[in-house]
């Protein structure tokens, strides 16, 4: 007898400008399409409180650690009033970002050291974790080609292009250290192939 059936717990990842929002687009339509019943999420945010917590995040100047620790504090919040329980009914997530962000950004994009990172992602989840973490890659230089004239830029938009190759390669080095769980996909590949290479990695789940 099979098991009653799960939620799925899908993250996009990427620097500022790699297109992950236009392909969280494309995939909820598609399982919508499908049946599935979608919770469309983002970090930092989620909740009122965590939306909260972003605007002084992403408009106020602070200390790389106070930053941290916001993120992380948004985080549970959204673990706890949306992801959790989202789960538990079934329902697939996809997440404009999530913990792998912290260290790419505040980690290796601020400098704060691996060892707090661990600490808080621990204390945090609790034993959350996602079962797909798509990262969308693209060179820093085209992404802030990209993010120009787009919109009005946030705090972290207008991060310098070496702060953003940082975060590149520390997110290329997490999904070097657990590919079983990393799908990395090229950026600047037309957004109809992108999404067609995630529902593909996606089918093992679908009715």
């Amino acid at each position: 007898m099979q098991g009653a059936p799960r939620g799925r717990f899908i993250t996009f990842e990427g620097i500022d400008g790699a297109g992950k929002s236009t392909q969280i687009d494309a995939v909820a339509r598609t399982l919508q399409a499908r049946g599935l019943a979608i919770v469309r999420t983002r970090e930092p945010g989620g909740t009122i409180l965590g939306e909260a917590l972003r605007a002084a995040m992403l408009g106020q100047a602070m200390d790389a650690l106070t930053e941290t620790l916001l993120m992380f504090a948004a985080r549970r919040e959204h673990l706890v009033q949306v992801i959790e329980p989202a789960l538990a009914q079934a329902r697939w997530v996809l997440c404009d970002r999530f913990t792998d962000a912290s260290y790419a950004y505040q980690g290796a994009g601020r400098g704060i050291p691996v060892e707090q990172l661990d600490a808080l992602a621990n204390w945090v989840h609790r034993n959350v974790k996602p079962d797909l973490t798509v990262l969308v890659d693209i060179d820093p230089l085209q992404a802030q080609m990209r993010r120009q004239g787009a919109r009005a830029t946030d705090r972290f938009e207008t991060e310098s292009l070496e702060f953003f190759e940082r975060v590149r390669a520390a997110y290329l080095a997490r999904a070097a250290a657990d590919g079983a769980r990393f799908l990395v996909i090229d950026g600047s590949a037309p957004a109809s192939s992108v999404t067609s290479i995630i529902i593909q990695r996606l089918a093992q789940w679908l009715p």
